[in-house]
């Protein structure tokens, strides 16, 4: 079966590219952009009538949601990024959840105030608003990394990979992992991959 990845990487999508090529999956990488000629238009609306990418196909299997692909992946591919058993599944399943929760809603704003919107629409209170939010998550994952090195099991997995892609949203504002050096070497480690640096060439930053 084709496994396709429907999104340019300079979105969500470079969450599945970089799942995909760290787990040796042969894929296609279907560019679609957004707006009324991407993910907008007509054709893949059909795929995700949410209108966002990414998305993935797998065959007779539509997927939509970026982490929620990258844990299929895994299942689906085996392996050391895999869960090895029950609990090691809902252990991956709880840290990525908490990866949106607790890091994904406030780092995505921090980074639209810091760099993404025109200076004229940044707002410094929303940024400083989440940028207090963020650190009480922040030092959960500090201290639990201190404990264990990675997420889950002792070893890098899929857990991992998509919560350095919420990560990834604080490089505009690398003082909040000042007070986390274990968080910054686990996520420095975590991008030097590999896997993440072909995934990450493919956006042209």
């Amino acid at each position: 079966m084709t496994l396709t990845i429907h999104g340019i990487a300079r979105s969500r999508a470079i969450r599945n590219l970089w799942a995909a090529e760290e787990l040796g999956l042969a894929y296609v990488h279907d560019q679609v952009g957004f707006g009324p000629e991407g993910s907008r238009s007509p054709a893949f609306l059909a795929i995700n009538p949410n209108g966002h990418v990414p998305a993935l196909t797998d065959g007779d299997l539509v997927l939509w949601e970026s982490l929620a692909i990258n844990l299929h992946l895994a299942k689906k591919a085996g392996g050391p990024l895999a869960p090895a058993s029950l609990a090691e599944d809902s252990l991956v399943t709880m840290w990525t959840f908490w990866a949106m929760a607790e890091i994904e809603q406030h780092a995505t704003p921090i980074m639209y105030h810091t760099a993404f919107y025109p200076e004229a629409e940044r707002d410094p209170a929303v940024k400083a608003k989440h940028m207090e939010a963020i650190a009480a998550p922040l030092a959960v994952l500090e201290a639990h990394l201190e404990r264990h090195g990675h997420l889950v099991g002792g070893r890098f997995t899929i857990a991992d990979l998509n919560l350095a892609c919420c990560v990834f949203y604080l490089r505009f504002t690398p003082e909040l992992l000042e007070g986390c050096p274990t968080v910054k070497a686990w996520y420095d480690a975590a991008m030097a991959r590999p896997a993440a640096k072909r995934a990450f060439a493919l956006r042209g930053d």
